[in-house]
């Protein structure tokens, strides 16, 4: 038995040590991390928990403490990495793997270290191609690092700068060069296209390109004195029924003004219009009705429209949609409601018993067994009313008659009652806007089922003010309001045989349509309710005596007069300005050429109708004194390249 008790004492020594030294682990490993020793901290946890495995607080504090650090070191080094300093993002990840040894997440990075520092060198030097000029080259590098790196964010930054120098060429449409601003003086009668392009083209330095549908050999007239060559090259294809394209400064492609040569040649733009107030759906019939626009895309989540179209529709769209998306204006309404409520009341004289009643004296004797075992006789009297029979009116005494007693009523009341709601709503305009100022009032209402199971339910009614408006925000800051005023109250309880509540609701409506300036005020008055009422309370005969009458009568006269006076001032807080017509006028151009087309209409000259030669200008001298210059002074002379051939040969 002592060695069996010695052993145990032994058990008991070895477990105190070894818990000792495990709590001694832990309390140290917590006061190096206190300390801000974090390594130091989590290698003495290491080293406790390896000397005691199996202690589960031990290893669920290192284990907490150590994901806690490795954690918030790898979001340092990911803010470090971002901001490109690689080195103090590397030295960070050494630390992470001191503190954890097998995070895959450090290995990782660390092994994406040299590749970042190679896609930040050459992205560098994709910047400074940028900066000389080269885009094709500073693209194709970001390219390449996404490729590797799809989330590298300086290349996604190079590439919005890239395609941000890109957009103005890319939109700008191709002009041809200044030399074409130069004037010149063209004379043609029934003169081939050949020929014509090829005068224009010797004296203005373009180059024509010709689809293989032209027919050069048309006649064409063209009298053309001190135009710009591009004007003088526009009229002549509208004579021919042609078309051009600018392939570069110095040429032009001519086709015929044909659809489908225009679906072959004409270039085409894709905008998107992001529309903040009106509805893509409603915009985009619009500018299908007004732009014969096909390609329209709406995206409802985002309120986006694209449109793929000619520079000419989709510089027209844009107007027509910055004079549509506009913001809906929207009205302050202030309103102030007052109920006047006046009531007097006089009550005045004496209430005399207008009834009597007969009272019968019943008396109950009951016999009762007391403790002693003599009976108690208890004898009980009450007063009924007696019933109306012949033979008790035979022996009525005073003692069973019973009347009210006299009342003198001497009341006289004033009340003045003044309720004020003032309410404020912002309403949008064209939207129903409500205001509710009272109470709910429960109906309950019964049912009763074939099979004799009552069932209630539960019904609100509104009591009070309840007002009703619709603005509309016209031209000028007027602002038109259909406006519907209802005031209720409960004027009394009907209960009905089975017990159901019910009120009986007494209202006042008025309904109008007001147009008012921002600002102004308007009183809607007249809302009267005036009751009087007159009660009199009379002895026979005595009563309706002169002046003595009074002291037999009693006289109530009551009198309540209630008015609802409603103020009410629109204030116009956002409204529409850019309804004028120099901001919703613009060209619209032609019925078939959408958004251009020449400010003036030439007419176009067939080889059937050959067209006259316009009569010259006077070539005599201008009166003195006047500063003109003579014609021939101003215009150089007419190209004698072709000839002109003689009228009607």
């Amino acid at each position: 038995m002592q060695s069996f008790r010695h052993s145990l004492s032994i058990a008991a020594l070895l477990a105190l040590s070894l818990a000792g030294c495990a709590s001694s682990g832990l309390k140290e490993g917590r006061a190096l991390l206190a300390a801000g020793q974090a390594e130091a901290g989590i290698e003495r946890l290491r080293a406790g928990l390896a000397e005691e495995p199996g202690n589960i607080e031990l290893k669920a504090y290192y284990h907490t403490q150590r994901e806690r650090l490795t954690g918030d070191l790898l979001l340092q080094a990911q803010q470090e990495l971002d901001a490109t300093r690689f080195d103090v993002a590397e030295a960070l990840l050494q630390k992470v793997l001191v503190l954890h040894p097998e995070n895959p997440r450090a290995h990782t990075q660390l092994a994406n270290l040299a590749t970042m520092r190679q896609h930040q060198q050459t992205l560098q030097a994709a910047n400074q191609a940028l900066s000389a000029g080269r885009l094709d080259e500073a693209a194709q590098v970001a390219h390449l690092i996404l490729a590797q790196a799809p989330g590298h964010a300086g290349a996604q930054t190079l590439l919005r700068q890239i395609q941000a120098l890109r957009t103005p060429d890319e939109l700008s449409t191709r002009e041809l060069g200044a030399a074409t601003r130069k004037p010149i003086t063209l004379e043609f009668r029934d003169a081939s296209l050949r020929n014509v392009f090829d005068m224009i083209a010797r004296q203005s330095g373009i180059n024509f390109v010709f689809d293989k549908d032209v027919r050069l050999d048309l006649k064409a007239t063209l009298f053309a004195r001190n135009t710009p060559i591009a004007d003088a090259i526009d009229m002549l294809l509208m004579t021919g029924q042609l078309a051009k394209k600018v392939v570069n400064a110095n040429t032009l492609l001519i086709y015929p003004d044909q659809p489908q040569k225009n679906k072959t040649y004409q270039e085409l733009l894709v905008k998107s219009f992001y529309l903040g107030n009106a509805d893509p759906k409603t915009t985009m019939a619009m500018l299908r009705t007004l732009i014969k626009a096909k390609d329209l895309y709406v995206d409802e989540r985002l309120n986006l429209l694209v449109m793929r179209d000619t520079p000419d529709a989709i510089r027209l769209a844009e107007k027509i949609v910055a004079v549509q998306d506009l913001a809906e204006p929207e009205v302050m309404l202030e309103v102030e409601v007052l109920e006047i409520k006046r009531g007097r009341l006089l009550d005045l004289g004496v209430q005399y018993p207008n009834q009597f009643s007969l009272l019968n004296t019943v008396t109950n004797q009951t016999a009762t067994s007391s403790t002693v075992g003599a009976p108690v006789v208890t004898t009980n009297t009450t007063l009924s009313p007696l019933p109306l029979t012949v033979d008790k009116l035979r022996h009525i005494t005073g003692a069973d008659i019973t009347m009210n007693t006299p009342q003198l009523n001497l009341k006289k009341e004033d009340s003045d009652v003044n309720l004020l709601a003032n309410p404020r709503i912002r309403v949008k305009n064209r939207e129903k806007a409500k205001i509710h100022i009272g109470d709910k009032v429960p109906v309950i209402t019964s049912n009763t089922t074939s099979t004799g199971v009552i069932s209630e339910s539960v019904s609100y009614l509104d009591v009070g003010l309840k007002l009703d408006v619709e603005p509309s925000v016209l031209m000028h800051h007027d602002v038109q309001i259909k406006m519907g005023l209802e005031v209720s109250n409960i004027v009394r309880e009907i209960r009905s045989s089975s017990g159901t509540l019910t009120y009986q609701i007494g209202t006042r409506n008025a309904g109008t349509t007001l147009r008012l300036k921002d600002g102004e005020t308007q009183v809607l008055a007249g809302l009267i309710s005036d009751e009087d009422r007159s009660t009199a309370s009379r002895v026979p005969g005595l009563g309706d005596l002169p002046l003595v009458g009074r002291l037999f009568s009693s006289q109530r006269d009551e009198r309540s007069k209630t008015e609802i006076v409603l103020l009410i001032t629109p204030r116009v807080l956002r409204n529409d300005a850019t309804r004028q017509p120099a901001l919703t006028e613009f060209r619209g151009g032609t019925e078939n050429a959408i958004g251009g087309g020449l400010a003036a209409p030439f007419v176009p000259a067939t080889a059937a109708a050959p067209q006259t030669a316009l009569p010259a200008a006077p070539q005599s001298d201008p009166p003195a004194g006047d500063g003109s210059v003579p014609d021939d002074a101003s215009i150089p002379p007419a190209p004698q390249i072709p000839p002109l051939p003689a009228a009607g040969s």
